[in-house]
């Protein structure tokens, strides 16, 4: 199982440079310092108001102003501005139509045609609101934070920008965008120390190439992305899509550095290229092990046309290639096999896709078309195609047998070793090598003229040391010996009892899965 990679630019960078843009302004010096420039200064001695007029500037804990008109109380430290205001400290400018500033409480609030902007990022809004005790900026009508370098932006109705606890919080509409990635989501916070964005309902991320949807789709209802070591977790409803590749699950975590996914819960990843489809409890891979492995109702289908191959197993793991194909597949623990003509159960499973064999191990048995049962300590299954059988090398304890008059006979197979050949899945032939053992019961088929009737004449039993079996319909038509057989025949009427069936016979039907869903149980 090969699964998308999560990408998330450095979001970080636009909603980081906020802190820059706020946390020098109002310092600690609450002197006014009049520069010259104001082409008028009144002062009201009644109110206790300046009042500058005309190309105002001055300095006001630590910040440099420009204005049109301006009133600053001293006993209550309020300065207003108005018309073109402009305040600047170093590299950072801020810009707005008129500003109020309560220097007691330390509150500010800018309003119309709101800039924040240093070297790199620019805020743009048309309400500002600061207060400085608490280090917080808020906007409530909507805000656009935009990178002067890289064309980042980031927009929302409202936003919390908290210098101290390096926190945001921006909410309602919230839509980031780059070259390489767009964002949608309800509401995000991002934590500066911890250089972790946190996103809460319904989410959507897109990668971009060329400013096209080309890489991951991401939806979540809830999650985090940490964009210094790129890890990421998405819960409710979480779906990654990436080229023909989706992955779904109730919690799912990804660290795209170290090629590590996890999903936990509900867990289906599917490969449109391949047909592929897994489906389990929880789900690890690896990229750097070139492995994945599912447990928990862990099941994997094959889709091929109409046809599907189901695989259950208590755990699955899938090999990978250095191009993330799955090349191999490993079941362990209670193992079942569902396709519309192929039924097995076995204790573990290999199965190779590149030369198309699937290993079953310990008390394995295969059930193919609708009365072919085949067992052994080993089974080997070579397939033409993911529907096509082409043979069957059971080793070990070896029985075929097929049903006939709806169980009320068996034509079986037996010996230490047989390899069963296939055409359009029916068996046509078996080579039983080592205490070869058959038992058939022959027809007899008889047409009248609107009727075809058949009749069982007797049970053919022979013991070889190898014999070559040919079938057609689950009929044995004909036996190939090499040393000389111990064979016998009895009649219908005179029937031995003891020797009706092989050693070991066993007809297993009753564990047989009817469909894919049995599987599970």
């Amino acid at each position: 199982m090969r699964r998308p990679q999560i990408y998330i630019t450095k979001i970080a960078l636009i909603i980081s440079a906020i802190f820059l843009l706020h946390y020098q302004i109002f310092s600690q010096n609450n002197t006014l310092e009049l520069l010259p420039g104001a082409e008028k200064f009144e002062f009201n001695e009644k109110t206790g108001t300046h009042r500058l007029i005309g190309s105002v500037n001055f300095i006001y804990q630590g910040n440099t102003m420009y204005c049109d008109s301006a009133h600053y109380k001293e006993r209550s430290q309020e300065v207003r501005a108005y018309g073109n205001v402009h305040i600047t400290k170093r590299d950072l400018n801020l810009f707005c139509d008129s500003l109020y500033y309560q220097g007691l409480t330390k509150q500010a609030i800018l309003w119309g045609n709101v800039r924040v902007r240093d070297q790199e990022y620019k805020i743009t809004t048309d309400t500002l609101e600061y207060d400085a005790n608490k280090s917080v900026a808020i906007y409530r009508y909507g805000g656009k934070v935009e990178s002067i370098l890289n064309g980042e932006v980031l927009t929302s109705k409202v936003g919390y920008m908290y210098s101290k606890s390096k926190d945001m919080f921006f909410s309602h509409g919230v839509n980031y965008r780059s070259s390489e990635l767009r964002m949608v989501t309800d509401t995000l916070r991002y934590n500066y120390k911890q250089k972790t964005a946190y996103f809460f309902g319904p989410t959507n991320i897109n990668q971009l190439e060329n400013n096209k949807t080309k890489g991951a789709r991401i939806y979540c209802e809830k999650g985090w992305y940490n964009t210094d070591n790129k890890e990421a977790t998405l819960q409710n409803n979480a779906t990654i899509f990436k080229d023909n590749q989706l992955m779904k699950g109730d919690y799912l975590y990804s660290n795209s550095q170290k090629g590590i996914s996890i999903g936990k819960g509900n867990v289906i990843f599917k490969d449109t290229s391949e047909n592929l489809e897994f489906r389990g409890d929880y789900a690890y891979s690896s990229d750097l092990k070139r492995l994945s492995y599912l447990t928990g109702k862990a099941l994997v289908l094959k889709i091929d046309g109409k046809d599907t191959l189901f695989i259950h197993a208590d755990t699955l793991f899938s090999l990978k290639d250095s191009l993330g194909k799955a090349t191999k597949m490993k079941g362990y623990n209670n193992v079942k096999i569902y396709r519309h003509e192929l039924q097995a159960k076995c204790d573990s499973l290999v199965y190779d896709k590149i030369i198309g064999k699937m290993e079953l191990y310990i008390d394995p048995i295969v059930w193919v078309k609708t009365k072919t049962e085949l067992k052994g300590d080993f089974v080997e299954i070579y397939f033409v195609s993911d529907t096509i059988i082409e043979k069957a090398n059971v080793i070990g304890n070896s029985t075929v047998l097929f049903e006939i008059d709806s169980g009320k006979f068996y034509n079986q197979i037996g010996g230490k070793d047989i390899l069963a050949f296939f055409k359009g899945n029916d068996i046509y032939r078996t080579d039983v090598k080592g205490n070869a053992r058959t038992i058939s019961f022959p027809e007899n088929t008889e047409k009248n003229d609107s009727t075809i009737i058949i009749k069982r004449l007797g049970m053919n039993r022979i013991y070889s040391s190898d014999l070559r079996v040919y079938i057609d319909s689950n009929e044995i038509q004909g036996i190939t010996y090499i040393d000389k057989p111990d064979g016998v025949f009895y009649p219908m009427e005179k029937l031995n009892k003891e020797e009706q069936f092989i050693k070991g016979f066993k007809w297993m039907s009753a564990l047989r899965p009817k469909t894919w869903k049995e599987i599970l149980e």
